[in-house]
């Protein structure tokens, strides 16, 4: 036993002393930072071919695995997608947040995270339900689409008048989720236009979750502390609303049933956490424009490997479609981009010039000042 800031501990390593073991700790946190700060010697190219490549990888191995689950034969658990989601990322953000953030308290009330508990829910398990009834590509595309609602929400509650490129977007996006739809319908035996509902009120969902997480850090909550509260309130309400409908009981059966499918599944919870962090780098690291970038040439590829490894029918409204969609996505977050980084420089330069004025009258005050002291006295 040794006692470490007045408790006693039981050592993990069978050692005869202390000593030993902080050692080992120090060590340890010594090649954590040894291991961030080579990282950080790497030029930006490098970091960036580094975020994105682990982007594309981690996301594109959820995305599979979450379609070759679907096509397991007797898989009818979309809801269980979600949940298996949000097991891994409470998991992991507690681990970050205790074990290497070392952030122990709670700032936000446990109030403030109703809303955002029930949008999760909400958006997580109608997003992954809507695979019962539409493809998983048409799932890609319109779960890409949270400008719509958002625009319609800024102009009918807020009065807000968008620019005429931000209309043109929304149009083209509008179209090629019809294609999309149109291509499903013709081309799917599955397909039903409750799938369609689902997604749409899932992404309603998703345009109310940021405003509430905004809410949250405003009271002094860290990322950390909203993502592992959020999702773990979100784990017991899905443990309890799957259990009773028999989705958790039957998926469990199931995997037990299928050595394939349990490797799936434990694969799946923890790597959309991995995927979503590297994301997030990109972010920190290099901006909007470029995550932007890379979520849309990352959604591009999702479509591209489901129609290879999951050969499904195809049609040209697909391709047609997605590149309307993606394109007008992508154009409209640059453009919002470029707007904003044009006003936060405007407002510089109105900082810079006021700054430049207050020191030139300043200064001609000094230098009449020192005029007057030269004129000799009559």
């Amino acid at each position: 036993m040794c006692r470490l800031n007045g408790k006693e501990h039981e050592s993990k390593i069978q050692t005869n002393d202390c000593d030993t073991s902080t050692s080992s700790t120090i060590t340890e946190d010594k090649n954590m930072k040894q291991l961030g700060t080579n990282f950080e010697n790497f030029p930006p190219p490098v970091q960036f071919a580094l975020l994105g490549s682990g982007v594309f990888f981690f996301f594109g191995i959820h995305n599979i695995l979450q379609e070759a689950m679907m096509k397991i034969p007797g898989f009818n658990y979309g809801v269980m997608l979600g949940y298996m989601e949000v097991i891994g990322v409470t998991i992991c953000s507690y681990i970050e947040r205790s074990c290497i953030v070392k952030e122990n308290t709670r700032v936000a009330p446990l109030s403030a995270y109703r809303l955002l508990t029930f949008c999760l829910l909400s958006s997580s398990a109608l997003s992954n339900m809507s695979l019962d009834y539409i493809n998983f590509p048409t799932k890609v595309v319109f779960r890409s689409c949270k400008l719509i609602p958002t625009m319609v929400v800024a102009s009918v509650l807020n009065k807000k008048v968008f620019s005429s490129v931000e209309y043109l977007c929304a149009v083209a996006v509008c179209v090629g989720l019809v294609f999309f739809a149109a291509a499903d319908w013709t081309l799917t035996p599955t397909f039903h236009p409750y799938g369609l509902l689902l997604v749409f009120l899932s992404i309603c969902a998703d345009g109310i979750l940021p405003n509430g997480q905004e809410r949250v850090f405003k009271l002094g909550a860290s990322r950390l502390e909203v993502t592992f509260y959020t999702n773990f309130f979100t784990l017991i309400c899905m443990t309890l609303t799957t259990y009773l409908s028999g989705d958790l009981v039957g998926i469990m059966v199931h995997a037990t049933r299928d050595h394939q499918l349990a490797l799936y599944m434990a694969v799946y919870t923890f790597i959309a956490y991995i995927a979503i962090s590297c994301h997030m780098s990109v972010v920190k690291r290099f901006g909007g424009v470029a995550a932007v970038v890379l979520a849309t040439a990352r959604k591009g590829m999702t479509l591209i490997l489901s129609f290879i490894l999951f050969p499904k029918a195809f049609s040209w409204l697909y391709v047609l479609g997605a590149i309307l969609v993606l394109g007008g996505l992508l154009i409209v977050s640059l453009f919002k981009i470029h707007n904003k980084n044009k006003r936060s420089a405007k407002n510089l330069q109105e900082v810079q010039a006021r700054s430049n004025e207050e020191e030139f009258k300043t200064q001609s005050l000094l230098d009449g000042s020192e005029r007057q002291k030269l004129v000799p006295a009559v």
